[in-house]
């Protein structure tokens, strides 16, 4: 019976348990649908604090304001080009291949379509500035927490070192509780989709659920394309090596992060292979690795952008491609901040969906397939590091 204890079966046996409740006692499903809404309000409870230790500890930790404008520039700005690059691969190929049929049910209706405004550059910028900090972080607008965030890490590089060492000690603290309480809040995923299954299967049916597979699909192909073309492609244009050669030798630590869907538990791998067998050197390897644990997610935002979307679509929602773009920006900015433990992009989603006005139940229908494409993506996310820490190093 110890397989039993093993998340991915714990997992399984809730889609079918919650599929089989759903159908068959229908009623029972809807009552237990609260449980659902509180372990989507749980995650809902980390997102603030995680991000605002995740980026200023980011951010601060590179340890001076020289090696902010030197190697911590470069390494940002690859780091989040290669997102950017996900994200609008993923936005391309949602519209060239459209997937998610429209759905009407009573207990998954969007409510909200018209709460989206017309793209405007200058209003856009405007709502990135809070008037004032405190109304932001009780009310959610992630973009002002994200740009006070960078603004407090960088300001705090010119402060002296006991005091550096104070803010980043505080930080960093509240981002390890929030990590430890991610951790136990995901212990509760079972449950929590159990509930969320059966309430959608109920009201709607599970043809919804068999459908999956043109979004399992179109999630790992946008995948695939980034990590087969895309990063190469910028390894060999910065570098002028062979990309596939280095990702051969590397490969080890994108294994690891496939089989623990876990970017922070991949690091220790990674860290060794990339100085042992992708010829980095060691203080390139200690200085960007652990900082792309944090701020590299190519992956999860290409699975963002796809799953938001889907999702979307399944809402009835026809999103103009300039609101797409700016969906891209929410989440290339929003993925910095995505702790680097399974599953965790569960509370990204429910950010960007609230930012939309999507109804976040709409999360049980996807969430059923998270785990294996959660495994596809982190590896996407490992491989981004070990290409970026690659183009950074001057070896």
């Amino acid at each position: 019976m110890k397989y039993l204890k093993d998340m991915n079966v714990q997992v399984i046996i809730a889609i079918i348990l919650g599929i089989v409740v759903g159908l068959y006692i229908p009623a029972i499903a809807t009552s237990l649908k609260f449980i659902g809404v509180v372990f989507v309000n749980l995650l809902k409870m980390l997102v603030v604090p995680l991000i605002f230790a995740s980026i200023f500890t980011a951010i601060a930790g590179l340890g001076g304001i020289e090696k902010l404008k030197k190697k911590g520039v470069k390494t940002l700005f690859f780091y989040i080009l290669t997102t950017a690059f996900a994200t609008f691969l993923a936005i391309v190929a949602m519209n060239l291949f459209p997937i998610g049929e429209p759905t009407t049910a009573a207990g998954l209706v969007y409510e909200k379509a018209a709460a989206i405004k017309p793209f405007s550059l200058e209003s856009m910028l405007v709502s990135f500035i809070p008037t004032n900090i405190f109304n932001s972080l009780t009310s959610g607008s992630m973009m002002q927490i994200i740009v006070f965030s960078i603004l407090l890490a960088v300001s705090s590089l010119y402060l002296e070192n006991h005091q550096q060492d104070t803010l980043y000690n505080f930080f960093w603290a509240i981002s390890n509780a929030m990590l430890e309480m991610s951790k136990w809040i995901i212990k509760l995923t079972p449950i929590g989709l159990f509930s969320l299954i059966s309430f959608v299967v109920a009201d709607q049916g599970v043809d919804i659920l068999i459908n999956l597979w043109k979004y399992i699909f179109m999630v790992l192909g946008v995948l695939l394309v980034h990590l087969l073309a895309t990063l190469p492609s910028l390894l060999f244009i910065v570098k002028k090596i062979n990309p596939y050669n280095y990702l051969n030798r590397v490969k080890d630590a994108i294994l690891m992060a496939f089989s623990t869907a876990s970017s922070a538990a991949t690091l220790p791998v990674s860290l060794k292979t990339v100085v042992e067998k992708g010829g980095v050197s060691k203080e390139s390897a200690n200085f960007v690795l652990p900082l792309g644990a944090t701020v590299s997610m190519d992956g999860t935002a290409a699975y963002l952008t796809v799953a938001v979307l889907y999702i979307a679509n399944l809402a009835g929602v026809d999103m103009s491609f300039s609101q797409q773009l700016i969906l891209g920006l929410t989440v290339v900015m929003l993925s910095i901040g995505v702790a680097a433990l399974p599953s965790a992009s569960l509370v990204m989603m429910v950010v960007i969906l609230n930012e939309l006005g999507l109804p976040t139940e709409y999360i049980a229908i996807i969430v059923s397939v998270d785990r294996i494409l959660d495994m596809a993506r982190t590896s996407v996310n490992v491989t981004s590091d070990l290409v970026v820490t690659k183009m950074v190093d001057e070896k």
